[in-house]
Parts: C-alpha cells; structure tokens; sequence
C-alpha cells in the first residue's frame, strides 16, 4: 500500500506524447552534437562521479526519467546497481536497445511506489522540470522517504524565474509541455522541506544550447 498518493499532472499524457514523438531525434543529437552526454561536459561528468562515489556502498540506485538512459549506463559502468524509469515508452525502447545490460521500465514518476529506505540514491536528472510546481514537492516527499539514512539524491534543471510552453523541440518537432524554472535557493527550500539535507550545488551559466542551470545533491540524514 502506498504511504501517500501524488497528484497526476494535468498534461501527464500530453507530455508522454510528446516525449514520444522527440525521443528518437534526442537520441540522434546526443550521439551527433554531445548535447546531453555527460561524458562531453566536465561539470556534469564530475558531479555525477562525486554521486556514484558517494552512493556506491548504499544500495540499489534509481534513475527517475532516465530518457535513452546514456546517465543509466553510465553509472551501472561505475559499478552501480542501477536502474531506470521513463514516462515515455519510446524513450524506453531507445534505452533498451542502445544499452542491453541495464534495467529500464516505463513509468510516471508521480506513480511510483518505492518502498521506504528502499534506494541508496535517486537521480532526477533534468527530468523532473515538467512537473508542476505543485507536484514536484510531493515527489521530492517521495524520494526522500525512498533513501536510505546516508543516500543521496542529485537532480540537474533549468534556472530562471518563469514557467515556458514548448511547443517544438530537437529538430521543431511538434510537442507541448511547459518547463518549470526555479531559483536555485527556491528548490534548495523545497529539498530541504522534503526532508533531505543540500550537500553540494554546481551553477552552470547559460551555454550554447542550454540557458542557466544548477545541479543539486542533497542527503537524507542518517
């Protein structure tokens, strides 16, 4: 039975849709342009080492809409029992064929039942800026009540003020859903109100393809 129940997003099928019909030209730009690889960005790589160094003793790892799973495959790499989830199948099909040897499921997060003390660490790795702001602190409640005393949580999004409608992406494809953006010490507070503790936070400037972001990682308290 579940502890609590998390409100589904209005758009929840509209932005499955719509991750379905960009997945495949998202798989196609990370492998032409090194947008979204960690592996081509210093930074990320080195945040998503200091999170594989820090949880790699605790326990299973769950990576909460992983896309085509290149973050997945990687940590599973490090050694790592890791695991994926997307909302978008298509997503998933990518994941499964470009990296057999990992675990991947389709899912919501908003409807996950993860048991409690159940993860050594969670990833939401620019993946959860499509929740509304009123659901994404039900989802951080969530994750932390997920981690083990001592596990981490990380999460990468978009910074700014504003909430923008998409209506193309990857290549102007048609799709439709709305990126959040949070001030970095906003989503600090609602980390720290969901019950985890900030350990670290990376502020990246505004790049190329990408305007400002910040990557977060936070634990839950032993």
């Amino acid at each position: 039975m579940r502890a609590h129940r998390i409100d589904r997003p209005a758009d929840l099928d509209v932005v499955r849709e719509s991750y379905d019909r960009v997945a495949d030209n998202y798989v196609h730009m990370v492998a032409t342009t090194g947008v979204g690889d960690i592996r081509r960005h210093p930074w990320l790589k080195a945040s998503i080492d200091a999170f594989a160094d820090t949880v790699g003793d605790l326990g299973p790892v769950l990576d909460v809409g992983c896309g085509p799973g290149m973050v997945t495959a990687y940590l599973a790499e490090r050694g790592l029992d890791v695991s994926g989830v997307d909302l978008s199948p298509r997503m998933i099909e990518n994941a499964r064929r470009l990296h057999p040897q990992c675990r991947f499921s389709v899912a919501s997060v908003t409807d996950l039942d993860l048991e409690e003390a159940s993860l050594g660490g969670v990833l939401g790795w620019w993946s959860l800026f499509t929740l509304p702001r009123d659901v994404l602190p039900q989802v951080l409640t969530l994750f932390a009540r997920a981690l083990k005393p001592g596990g981490h949580f990380i999460t990468g999004t978009h910074v700014g003020d504003e909430d923008k409608v998409r209506t193309e992406a990857y290549g102007g494809v048609p799709v439709r859903w709305t990126t959040h953006k949070w001030r970095p010490e906003q989503l600090v507070d609602l980390i720290e109100q969901a019950g985890l503790h900030p350990v670290a936070e990376l502020r990246l400037p505004a790049a190329e393809h990408t305007g400002p972001s910040v990557v977060i990682m936070a634990k839950r308290p032993a």
